[in-house]
């Protein structure tokens, strides 16, 4: 997500993605406010400051009608519906928070005195109150799920508790000056700042984890304080799978944003001033850095917004000395800022990625546990809605039928790191590309895409079904510094010369954004160069300048003119008509330049007209003067036949899974709206001078309509001339053949949709002919037929017609035709009852059977055919639908043989042609176990070979082996394919035992618990065949080593240099690493044994799933599904089986 503007105002502040505004609330008192807390889901908003002072506000929206539902499409304004003051403290509150699940304020301030507020009756009360009197509190932070508190005290004390008000555990953390605390997503770890500079990370027991590295500054020199500390806690979904969520911000302003706690490579920003708060919004998608610069001797107050990448998207300064805080609001449409002694509000208009494109509006969001993006694909006529899912989403955008989304690839990155994808209205994929540069910004027009990073830009002649013989689709690459002139491209395709190379280098002038035609593509730089090409050829024809970076580009219908939004919201527009062989008009006084505009569209139909979106309202213009402007705030959809069409994406974002036609907006500019006007208070003629004066085809077409209802065709015929609509003219001329008026006004009641007025008409006028046709016409066959209940002849092809037929098929007892009937209604229910109706061996069954057939209904197509008589064909379609077991259910029931050898071939085929997975499933659907087993175990050994191997899957793959071995053992099928290892029921579990051992070690080891770990390191031995020994001992040597078990680590060492395969210098760096190792330590153990086995017996003790360690005198608990033990008091608090994941049904 991005910003569009930012601006302030005299009212409610409100602050935009491109400039908005911002209003102040003052306080009767002028003590400094130091700390804010807006709570997301009930809209409360803690202010705390100077002298104790601590209130309690809740803003309203004004736009509230008295039904309690806001008005369409305005922008909120607010007024204050609670300003409660909370007595208590008696010095500087230092830190706010909010315990949104338990509704529940936390406040602390300068002496180290905590209290709990409690909401009651509409008002806030003290629940608990607490003072440690040895220190300040610097940082109050509840777990994601509102149980837990961690209260950290300057001092280096450290306190967490519960919801309840009882102590967890406390902590003193020695030669320590804390400042700031977040806790993890998960609340598994607690994170720590601290005043050098440093930042901590401890899991949520207190034990130390380790040091956040931090590279956004070099701090052996000087340590520069930590102001800004923030985990943004994932609940309402991420953007994508590599999304930065904890932000490290410094005093210097330099800040760092990660991954998790052990990115090695973050996002690096300088915000160039002095910082003093940072937050994220509600989904992860913006960071807000607030601070202050200090510019001609004067100090500034700015909020930096960052997206979670690190770019820069917008700077908001606010007025004021001294801003002390920035927080956002719960759907992060407005943002509070603490300056002085006052409160600024701010409303934000996001910079969503979406489009719009023949009556679809497709929109991203977000879903929680689900990273990635979800592409919504709203069918605006039907309000229906389909999704796709890519892993992340660029850039996106549409024209006529189709819209391009850019995205990352997901699949093998030799075709590109970045995909093209082109989509229909349905979010089907029609056409694609894999490309290698990253789209900051695409464009299209009828035929061509248009996809930008930084340096280059890619030209791809895609195509679609209508299209999908015009020639081979290309794709032509561009540096921006080239100058392309078009010949040397036509001299390529007419020699048929190989593809010559790119230039890939990074430019000084990166591109910032773009734009297109069928005419021209427009790409615009960030000094603010403007470069136009002309098109088909990409030929570089001309250049303009502006002052600022653009941000976004529009051009009009006939590619005459450009209208540009900077960085800073200001719109300009240029006159392009030298570059397309046309004579300027431009003079100069002629200019538009508008400030604060977030969004902008040309009429499709017009090139004069333009309408914009400045703050919280609608411009349109016609040419360089603007009409009345509308309060609005949607977004612009479209803008054709003098209608503008927008949505209300704020409110579609809030519940994305039902969008509702109420968020569709239609607005008519001024002119149509006059003419209607005219034609309902004063007359055709007044009107017809009016649009004579503003002529456009819509309201000629206004005009003629009128015209129709008083039934005045001559001038109904003109004004539809005039409009250019010849089908029309055509309507009206048949109109002026028929003589009979009634017939007359009735057609003219069908051209308005009022179809029962014109049924009434034709049936006043004793012509049910007529309205027995329109009915057939519209497809209103229940109207059909009660116009026929009531006597009315129709002729025999209609009463053929299914729909109107059928209850006199049911009269007639004509079983075939009423099939008939049934299938052409899609009336699957009934069709299926026929098969219970007709008898054994009925050829009517078949008939059925393949109609179901047709339409992949396979389970009543073959309860057709088997009552049919036709067992082969029923067991045919089952393959066909790859429905095995069914297939192989009726094969043994009717006794016919070698549908076993028949699935070993198709087994076969798919395996070679790369299709295991699927071969897998077919197997198992056809209860073929052990053989889908003997598959799987292929499947994750050769997960195993792979370079990046991911341990995780593996092990997923290994279960679902041993669990297919299981189902087998459990369910043994004689015609099932014996395996060719005759210890594969004692060796099913191996390979899951190996990678689930493997993992447990390696998370101990990272827990700290080197022992454990050396323990389960040690029982990896005997898993060589699934492991690779060199993984095995080379962890085994860590462990040993780092637990001071030296004996142990001595022969691992010496069992890694006898492995075959290694290089002399892998040899030296072995041999080198014993020497250091034993010329400092004896090869002895410092620790106890590791009790593997008994002995006196000599019998491996059996070995706890759960921890890894040996089970010795105590209880046991086994698995019911893996049949794996582990201790019983460890199982205890485990929902399911740590090997096999199975659920833990718990005695």
């Amino acid at each position: 997500m991005r910003i569009l503007s930012i601006h302030f105002d005299e009212a409610i502040s409100i602050l935009v993605y491109h400039r908005f505004l911002i209003a102040r609330l003052p306080f009767r008192t002028i003590q400094k406010i130091n700390a804010i807390a807006w709570n997301k889901l009930d809209g409360y908003i803690a202010v705390g400051g100077e002298n104790g002072l601590l209130k309690v506000l809740k803003l309203d929206s004004v736009n509230d009608n008295e039904s309690g539902t806001k008005s369409r499409g305005l922008a909120t304004t607010s007024n204050l519906s609670m300003n409660q003051t909370l007595e208590g403290h008696t010095e500087s509150i230092q830190v706010l928070v909010w315990n949104e699940s338990h509704k529940k304020l936390t406040t602390s301030d300068q002496n180290g005195v905590i209290i709990v507020w409690m909401l009651y009756k509409g008002a806030w009360y003290e629940e608990m109150i607490n003072n440690r009197k040895k220190s300040t509190v610097v940082g109050m932070a509840w777990s994601t799920d509102g149980q837990k508190i961690c209260i950290i005290y300057e001092d280096g004390a450290v306190i967490v508790g519960c919801v309840a008000g009882n102590r967890i555990w406390g902590k003193e953390l020695k030669h320590v000056h804390l400042s700031g605390v977040q806790w993890s997503p998960d609340g598994k770890l607690l994170l720590f700042s601290l005043k050098n500079g440093q930042v901590h990370l401890y899991d949520n027991q207190g034990n130390f984890v380790m040091r956040v590295a931090i590279v956004c500054h070099d701090a052996t020199f000087e340590p520069i304080p930590i102001v800004g500390l923030d985990w943004y806690n994932g609940l309402n979904g991420y953007m994508n799978g590599f999304c930065q969520s904890l932000a490290i911000v410094f005093e210097n302003g330099r800040a760092q944003l990660m991954k998790d706690e052990s990115d090695t490579n973050p996002s690096i920003i300088d915000t160039r001033m002095y910082a003093v708060n940072c937050s994220w919004n509600h989904n992860g998608s913006l960071l807000a850095i607030s601070g202050k610069q200090f510019s001609e001797e004067k100090e500034i107050n700015l909020v930096q917004f960052y997206n979670p990448s690190g770019d820069h998207l917008r700077t908001l300064k606010v007025p004021g000395n001294s801003i002390s805080c920035c927080v956002w609001e719960g759907g992060s449409l407005r943002v509070a800022l603490a300056v002085d002694s006052f409160v600024y509000f701010a409303n934000i208009r996001p910079d969503y990625k979406w489009c719009y494109f023949k009556k679809t509006v497709v929109f991203t969001s977000c879903k929680p546990h689900k990273p990635g993006t979800c592409l919504s694909f709203w069918d605006t006529t039907n309000n229906q809605c389909h999704t796709r899912w890519v892993s992340l989403l660029l850039a996106i955008t549409g024209y006529g039928d189709y819209c391009i989304a850019a995205t990352r690839s997901e699949t093998d990155e030799s075709l590109g790191k970045y995909g093209l994808l082109l989509y229909n209205t349905l979010g089907t994929p029609v056409d694609g590309k894999y490309i290698n540069i990253e789209p900051i910004c695409v464009a299209m027009n009828s035929y061509q895409v248009f996809a930008a990073s930084k340096n280059n830009f890619v030209v791809w002649h895609y195509k679609t079904p209508k299209s999908i013989t015009a020639g081979t689709a290309r794709c032509k690459m561009f540096h921006i510094d080239d100058n392309p002139s078009g010949a040397v491209e036509i001299i390529q395709e007419l020699d048929s010369i190989g593809k010559v190379p790119v230039s890939m280098h990074d430019t000084i002038d990166p591109v910032c954004c773009l734009s297109a035609t069928d005419k021209c593509l427009i790409i615009g730089r960030e000094s603010g160069l403007i470069q136009y090409y002309a098109l088909p050829h990409i030929v570089l024809t001309n250049r303009y300048k502006i002052s600022t970076r653009p941000h976004k580009m529009a051009i009009n219908c006939n590619s005459t003119r450009l209208s540009i939004i900077d960085m800073s919201g200001v719109m300009t527009v240029l006159d392009i008509s030298e570059a397309v062989g046309r004579p300027t008009t431009a003079v100069e006084g002629n200019k538009l330049e508008r400030k604060d505009v977030w969004a902008m569209r040309w009429a499709s139909d017009n090139p004069q007209l333009l309408a914009i979106m400045e703050k919280t309202r609608m411009y349109i213009f016609k040419g360089i003067y603007p009409e009345e402007p509308v309060v609005c705030s949607g977004y612009i959809c479209s803008f054709n036949d003098l209608e503008i069409q927008a949505v209300l994406l704020d409110e579609l974002m809030d519940n994305p899974d039902k969008p509702s036609k109420d968020y569709l907006i239609k607005l008519e500019i001024k002119s149509l709206r006059d003419t209607r006007q005219l034609l309902e208070k004063v007359g055709i003629n007044e009107a017809c001078q009016f649009v004579e004066d503003n002529r456009h085809p819509r309201l000629w077409r206004l005009i003629a309509e009128a015209a129709l209802k008083e039934m005045n065709l001559t001038m109904a015929e003109a004004c539809f001339v005039r409009s250019r609509d010849y089908s029309k003219v055509l309507f009206v001329k048949k109109l002026g053949d028929i003589n009979n008026e009634a017939i007359r006004r009735a057609r003219i009641a069908t051209y308005f949709k009022n179809f029962d007025e014109a049924e009434k008409i034709y049936m006043e006028a004793d012509r049910s002919d007529l309205a027995l046709n329109l009915r057939q016409t519209l497809g209103d066959w229940f109207r059909v037929i009660q116009i026929l209940k009531n006597g009315v002849t129709a002729p025999d092809h209609l009463l053929k017609t299914a729909s109107s037929a059928i209850e006199y098929y049911e009269l007639g007892k004509n079983t075939s035709k009423m099939i008939e009937c049934y299938y052409h209604l899609e009336d699957w229910k009934n069709l299926e009852s026929m098969i219970d109706v007709l008898p054994e061996g009925d050829a009517l069954l078949e008939k059925i059977g393949d109609m179901f057939a047709a339409n992949a209904v396979h389970t009543e197509a073959v309860k057709a055919y088997v009552k049919l008589g036709k067992v082969k064909l029923a067991i045919n379609l089952c393959i066909l639908h790859n429905r095995w077991d069914v297939a192989i259910d009726l094969a043994k029931k009717f006794n016919i043989s070698k549908i076993s050898d028949l699935l070993m071939k198709y087994t076969v085929h798919l395996v070679e042609q790369g299709q295991v997975m699927t071969a897998i499933q077919m197997n198992v659907q056809a209860k073929y176990y052990l053989q889908a087993a003997e598959h799987a175990y292929r499947v994750a050994e050769s997960e195993t070979q792979k370079p990046n191997k991911n341990l995780l899957k593996i092990k997923k793959h290994y279960v679902y082996a041993a669990k297919l071995v299981e189902m087998h053992r459990k369910n043994p099928n004689t015609d099932d394919w014996q395996s060719s290892d005759p210890l594969i029921y004692e060796t099913a579990w191996k390979g899951a035992e190996a990678y689930h051992y493997y993992m447990l070690a390696h998370r101990l080891l990272y827990a700290g618990k080197l022992h454990d770990a050396l323990c389960v390191a040690y029982k990896l031995q005997q898993y060589n065949d699934y492991i690779p020994e060199s993984d095995i001992y080379s962890l085994l040597t860590l462990t040993a080593c780092l637990d001071r078990s030296f004996a142990i680590c001595s022969k691992a060492l010496m069992k890694l240099k006898s492995l075959k395969n290694l290089s002399n210098a892998e040899i030296n760096q072995y041999s080198k690493l014993a020497w250091e190792i034993f010329r400092q330590n004896e090869p002895i153990n410092m620790k106890k044994s590791l009790n593997t086995m008994c002995p006196n017996c000599k019998i491996h003790f059996p070995t706890c799933i759960a921890s890894g360690q040996s089970i010795i005198g105590v209880s046991i608990w086994f698995c019911q599904s893996c049949r794996h033990p582990a201790v019983e008091r460890k199982m205890s608090i485990q929902n399911t089986c740590p090997l096999c994941h199975s659920k833990n049904e718990k005695q």
